[in-house]
């Protein structure tokens, strides 16, 4: 420790007279501050320029100095920038310093000082911030003129991507102002009371003309300034140089973006050479061009320079001349010795400097075909060309290149030329179509052009030798010129083998044929037809293999199947092929197209084996069916469309839809309620059979309106909506009589109410009441006889003009009073009346009264029917009726036997006829009255009845229908 104090005392020692002596040696610093020259504002560039020196310098000492600015913008302590800057400086030197600034300089007030501090290593000692220059300001509103509003930049110019501030001026307080930028409104800041400020970022380039910026000013006055977007330029790409001819180097490149997008002005390009330090000002945007020396400069070094106002971009390149050689195409391209099948190609390749041997590549295109032959030459060349296709055009070129150093083909040299021709290779494609008609036959003959491959020229005619094979013949040769593809023919009932050949100006193509049978097969036989399915490749279809001898099959069509003239088409397969996709640009939507599938025998006869149909693809149908209304009832009728074709439409109907209005809200069952495109609402039924072309629409109201139409659909949607329809139901049979039946059964009961009220008027004027002999006044003096319950009139106190005896159905004998004797019924065949007439010998009138019958007291007498009175002369009686008692006596035999009777008749079998002396005779007797009838006297209104038991009636009416009856009448007293 003591030694280590030692020590650091000795070197306190040394070091103070040192640093004594050099501050009396060295003057002090000088102070350096610097002074502000001039400030400046560039608008265009929109930068701040400034200019200061620094006093108190040797003129010839120079120092490396810093110097420090701060800029401040309106007031002196609001400092927006703060920076350094380095540089040498001498004696009086005047500095020069921009600062580019974002706010457009002329929205504000800025302000500007600096200061220095000596960075060099000479003078250490000066190493300390000098004093700050005075505040330097710069304002140009106040220059701007007498416009009372500015926006601010003007014209200016910034990259794609770049930040722009764009500021707005008014010298009054302007608040209704608005900002667009091409049309969308841009909303700002406040810097002051009267600037404010519009900050966009990451800019686009719109167009060369510059994108728009503007303000209103009380959606009156527009002020607004163009602001110039220029794309970012590119580095070059894909930068090399070459040369042809040892003489000149052509240098290319990508630029990139399109010069039109660099504005003001397009990118500039630069060649620079660093060996050489020579510099090339390109002409062009892709391509310079650079003068090899003589010098035998091998080795270059480019370097590429693009720039814009903006902004500069380089590449370079480093390579030796010798390896970058592009040699000349290829001169003098000949084809030689051209045959069918082969050819020679001859060509000169151009010397470049030192090279020998080239490497040249050979392309040949033909046939749909590209081949490729590489090959080493010198200068002169030849190559032959083998295998080439009869009568086909090919295009021979050639290139070549450096064999040494290979850096680049050369660009192509060719000749084009076209083969010989050579007989066809193929036979025909052939078809035929048979029609059998009585006694012959008409067969068509198709054949499709042969392919330039196989034609090995120009078809001239096509030879069609027809062969009967049932009958010994010569040939039938028929020529068809060219370019016919179909030839008819009539033949008669036989088979036939038919050859079909191509020809040409060398030859004949190998031979197609065709065997039409004696008995063909009818082709539109009954076949199941089936429904296939068109693609956007096309129809795919299948069918069953067939056993045992079959060649092949064909499948044939037509590609205008609604044309007379259809375009058929056929498609050839082998026998192992059971499965093909038929394909034709003629397919379109909506068109139905027909396929048979044939087989072929090995004795090349066809058969039909399936038909099929389908669809490329299906539309909507074209049109809707046209619906006829019939049995029309008042709750029902019937939809029938039977003239509706489903084999013309676009698709394949699947049924139908029947659209129909009700009166009523909800739809009838079955219906489903739909809302058609003019949102009426219809209820729907849907048919799902195709074949069913009638419907019946139940359930309706009478005297009620209905709407209608029917479409069809497909898989693809409804055929178009026919016209709307009306129908109108009847009114019902009940309806209809309604009004008939009410009006009668009205008056019905208005009768009956009246007859009801009247009925006693009615009784006695229609059918008066008949007197009940039991009640009459007359029976106070009748007397009781052997039966006391019964009571009969009293002969002597109520005479009768006439008794009808009217038997009873048993064929019984009728005794007739006084006399002993009886009669049956045979004995009388028809009635029979008896008269008793009056004293008077001079009588002539007509009998007294008429009798009927009192069903009150006989009903068994009312099932025998009428009786009547026919009035007889006295002369005329009936002798088997003897001579007749006394009425007195009369009356009391009757009176006897009634009692009688009465005993005799089983109970309940007791009746009583009732004589009546108003009654007329019945109209089938009137016959037998006689021609000059006695007339009598008048009657009494009214006469004496009686009651007689059924035992003394006579019997009911025979077969004949005649009544057998007996008339008594008094002699010996009249009653008026």
């Amino acid at each position: 420790m003591a030694l280590f104090a030692v020590l650091q005392t000795t070197f306190l020692l040394v070091i103070l007279p040192l640093e004594t002596y050099q501050n009396k040696v060295l003057p002090e610093p000088l102070p350096l501050t610097p002074e502000l020259l001039n400030v400046s504002i560039d608008s265009a560039q929109q930068c701040l320029n400034l200019q200061w020196r620094v006093h108190n310098l040797d003129n010839h000492q120079e120092l490396k100095m810093v110097f420090q600015i701060q800029i401040s913008r309106i007031k002196t302590a609001n400092i927006i920038w703060v920076g350094n800057y380095s540089t040498s400086v001498k004696g009086n030197q005047v500095l020069h310093w921009s600062w580019a600034s974002e706010l457009p300089l002329e929205c504000a007030k800025h302000s500007v000082r600096i200061r220095s501090v000596v960075d060099d290593a000479k003078f250490p000692e000066s190493r300390f911030w000098s004093n700050w220059s005075s505040w330097e300001e710069i304002d140009v509103r106040d220059s701007l003129g007498h416009d009372t509003f500015f926006v601010f930049p003007r014209d200016k110019l910034v990259e794609e991507g770049s930040n722009v501030t764009f500021c707005s001026i008014a010298r009054n307080n302007q608040n209704n102002i608005s900002c667009y930028l091409e049309g969308e409104q841009v909303h700002g800041e406040e810097l002051d009371s009267n600037v404010r400020t519009f900050n966009l970022n990451n800019v686009r380039f719109l167009r060369i003309k510059g994108t728009n910026f503007y303000c209103e000013i009380n959606q009156e006055d527009i002020i607004g300034v163009v602001l110039f977007v220029s794309k970012v330029i590119e580095e070059p790409k894909d930068f090399s140089c070459e040369t042809q001819d040892f003489k000149t180097l052509k240098c290319t490149w990508d630029p990139g973006s399109g010069p039109e997008s660099f504005i003001p002005s397009p990118a500039k390009y630069t060649l620079f050479e660093s060996f050489s330090q020579k510099k090339e000002v390109c002409k062009h945007k892709n391509w310079c061009t650079w003068q090899v020396t003589q010098d035998s400069q091998e080795i270059y070094n480019f370097t590429l320079i693009a720039e814009t106002n903006l902004r500069k971009r380089s590449v370079n390149i480093l390579f030796n001349l010798s390896h970058r050689v592009h040699p000349m195409p290829p001169l003098n391209v000949f084809l030689e010795n051209i045959r069918a099948t082969n050819a020679t190609m001859t060509w000169m390749v151009l010397p470049v400097g030192k090279i020998s041997t080239f490497l040249c590549q050979v392309e040949l295109h033909g046939a749909g075909k590209v081949i490729q032959h590489n090959i080493s030459v010198k200068v002169d060349a030849e190559y032959f060309l083998s295998k080439l296709e009869p009568n086909t055009e090919y295009l021979a070129q050639v290139r070549c290149a450096d064999a040494t150093h290979f850096w680049k083909w050369s660009e192509w040299s060719g000749q084009t030329f076209t083969t010989l021709e050579a007989a066809p290779s193929e036979a025909p494609d052939v078809w035929r179509n048979v029609k059998s008609m009585p006694g012959y036959y008409i067969v068509t003959l198709f054949w499709k052009p042969l392919s330039q491959f196989h034609a090995n020229g120009k078809i001239l005619f096509y030879n069609i030798a027809i062969e009967n094979l049932d009958k010994a013949s010569n040939l039938d040769l028929l020529s068809i010129p060219a370019p016919a593809t179909d030839k008819e023919v009539t033949l008669a009932q036989y088979s036939y083998q038919i050859h079909i050949t191509a020809n040409n100006s060398v030859g004949t193509s190998p031979a197609s044929i065709i065997v039409i049978p004696g008995d063909p097969e009818n082709d539109t036989e009954e076949v199941k037809v089936e429904r296939v399915k068109g693609t956007e490749d096309g129809f795919s279809m299948s069918w069953k293999p067939q056993s045992g001898d079959a060649l092949g099959y064909v499948v044939e069509w037509c590609d205008h199947p609604k044309d007379l003239l259809c375009g058929l088409q056929w498609k050839k397969l082998g026998a192992n092929t059971t499965s093909t996709v038929i394909s034709s640009d003629a397919f379109r939507p909506g068109v139905r197209y027909c396929f048979r599938i044939y087989g072929i025998s090995t004795r090349r006869i066809t058969y039909l084996l399936e038909k099929k149909t389908g669809y490329s693809q299906e539309q909507a149908p074209s049109d809707s069916p046209s619906v006829l209304v019939s049995n029309l009832t008042s709750h029902s009728f019937t939809l029938s469309w039977k003239n509706y074709s489903t084999e013309s439409q676009h698709g394949f109907i699947r049924g139908y839809h029947v659209h129909l209005k009700f009166k009523v809200g909800e739809c009838s069952t079955g219906f489903e309620k739909v809302h058609n495109p003019d949102d009426s609402v219809f209820c729907k039924y849907k048919i799902e059979n195709p074949e069913q072309k009638i419907f019946t629409v139940e359930n309706l109201q009478p005297m009620s309106y209905y709407e209608f139409f029917v479409t069809s659909y497909t898989s693809v949607g409804d055929s178009p909506s026919g016209p709307l329809l009306k129908v109108r139901t009847p009114d019902s049979y009940f309806r209809v009589l309604l009004p008939i039946i009410l009006p009668m059964i009205f008056c019905v009961l208005l009768v009956m109410m009246v007859c009801s009220l009247k009925s006693q008027w009615m009784k006695e004027k229609c059918y008066p009441e008949i007197p009940d002999p039991y009640k009459s006044s007359v029976l106070s003096v009748i007397k009781s006889k052997a039966h006391t319950h019964l009571t009969i009139m009293n002969i002597n106190d109520c005479i009768p003009d006439a008794l009808e005896v009217i038997n009873k159905p048993e064929g019984r004998k009728i005794h007739f009073f006084g006399t002993g004797n009886s009669l049956t019924e045979t004995e009388f065949p028809k009635p029979v009346y008896l008269y008793i007439l009056p004293t008077e010998k001079n009588y002539s009138g007509p009998g007294p009264c008429v009798c009927f019958e009192n069903f009150t007291y006989s009903q068994a007498a009312s099932d025998s029917g009428s009786c009547a009175h026919i009035p007889v002369s006295p002369t005329a009686l009936p002798s088997p009726l003897g001579v007749l008692n006394p009425p007195e006596n009369l009356l009391q035999t009757l009176e006897t036997n009634y009692i009688n009777s009465l005993e005799e008749t089983p109970t309940g079998e007791t009746t009583l006829n009732y004589m009546s002396q108003l009654t007329s005779p019945l109209s089938e007797d009137k016959e037998s009255l006689p021609t000059n009838p006695p007339v009598s006297a008048p009657h009494s209104e009214y006469k004496m009845q009686m009651a007689l038991p059924p035992g003394l009636a006579l019997p009911p009416p025979i077969e004949n229908g005649s009544l057998s009856s007996v008339t008594l009448l008094h002699q010996s007293e009249q009653y008026r």
